[in-house]
């Protein structure tokens, strides 16, 4: 069974639409700021991947309380409109996030102590799964609805789950995608991580110090072909293999030598059914963390042999931040733009070449391609890792 791609949302620090979210990444472009939704004084980070330039679609009624819905459900509807799904009663819906309503749940607990005016907000807008009911309601998906949550890896492997479930019959079309929102609580927990980097996401440069996280969502249309063929719809490209696994390992660190990373990379080939050499393009995790880094570099080495060193790599995280639940779609989604125009986006910031990440990355300026196939990847604080393999809808 072949598996597409029909649609495409995004609600991103770079761009509150697909257009506007691809021209300011492949224009480098850096998209962050001092925190200004919530008191931050007492973090010792400030910045973040704020989005300040969203609007709510007026045709969606009233806007949620939670901005994390806010965003998944603006994304949804653009991927819903661009495949033309909505009424298509069977279609599931599986989303993914890190935090879910825990927007509204601190905006609660500060009305229960009293450290904030208004009525505390309604209950609904606490529980976890609030934005897939919601998406199912909106356009009437009646098939599966399912929200998992995978850390980092979150986004990619609602992806990888939609396509499970229309290889397994249960349904044959999904929308599926990632989301999150800064909120006090989030903050507070990214915080103790000390991941953070004061100023800027630097990935595979020798002086990298940590990652930035950021807001938003990435919402994919998923299909089976023929049912995509048969009513019509524009196909982005298909979704030829992926893998997922987890590295059992600990708790935030990667496993020894991308052991993991390199293990989802291999399932992902043998689920695609393709060699390594045939891989153009990696969308990498890259979050601009001194581990992350070179371990992913050791397991694209490990997976790719040679043939590693002619693979153009990139991390839009270096513009966009870690979009944390929503950073798998998003990725997925520069990547089949990727395939589309044949436009690689770069990693800015780089300027030191580390020594233990010496692969072909794609710095500071876009480079244009010949695409044919791309994986993206995706890892997760706890070992959750996900592998997306692409293939141009022309090939």
């Amino acid at each position: 069974m072949r598996i597409v791609v029909t649609g495409m949302g995004v609600v991103s620090p770079a761009g509150c639409s697909v257009a506007s979210f691809w021209k300011s990444v492949c224009e480098g472009r850096s998209f962050f700021r001092a925190i200004s939704r919530f008191p931050v004084s007492d973090f010792q980070f400030a910045r973040a991947g704020e989005i300040t330039d969203f609007q709510w679609p007026s045709d969606l009624g009233p806007p949620p309380e939670d901005w994390a819905s806010r965003f998944v459900m603006a994304a949804a509807r653009e991927a819903v409109h661009d495949a033309a799904l909505a009424g298509m009663q069977g279609t599931g819906v599986v989303l993914a996030t890190n935090f879910g309503g825990v927007g509204a749940a601190s905006d609660f607990m500060a009305w229960a102590l009293g450290r904030k005016d208004g009525n505390g907000g309604t209950f609904p807008e606490l529980s976890f799964q609030i934005a897939a009911d919601r998406v199912a309601q909106v356009w009437n998906f009646r098939g599966p609805r399912l929200v998992i949550s995978l850390s980092c890896a979150s986004g990619a492997s609602a992806i990888a789950q939609a396509a499970d479930l229309i290889r397994a019959g249960r349904a044959r079309s999904v929308i599926a995608g990632g989301y999150d929102a800064l909120s006090p609580f989030a903050w507070a927990g990214l915080s103790v991580l000390r991941t953070m980097s004061r100023d800027a996401v630097r990935p595979f440069d020798l002086r990298r110090d940590g990652t930035i996280f950021s807001e938003g969502s990435g919402v994919l249309a998923v299909e089976e072909m023929e049912f995509a063929r048969a009513r019509g719809a524009h196909i982005y490209a298909e979704l030829l293999g992926y893998g997922m696994n987890n590295n059992a390992f600990h708790m935030t660190a990667p496993a020894k030598e991308g052991a993991g990373t390199a293990a989802v990379m291999r399932a992902a080939l043998l689920d695609a059914g393709i060699n390594p050499s045939d891989i153009d393009h990696i969308n990498a995790h890259g979050t601009g963390t001194k581990s992350n880094d070179v371990t992913e570099t050791q397991a694209i080495k490990a997976v790719f042999g040679e043939h590693a060193r002619r693979i153009p790599i990139t991390s839009i995280k270096s513009s966009l931040g870690h979009m944390m639940g929503a950073a798998g779609s998003v990725e997925a989604i520069a990547s089949l733009l990727t395939l589309r125009d044949g436009i690689i986006p770069p990693t800015i910031n780089y300027e030191h070449p580390d020594p233990e990440c010496d692969l072909d990355y794609v710095t500071n300026t876009a480079i244009k391609a010949d695409v044919r196939l791309v994986l993206s990847n995706s890892a997760g604080i706890g070992g959750c890792n996900t592998a997306l393999i692409f293939k141009g809808a022309w090939r």
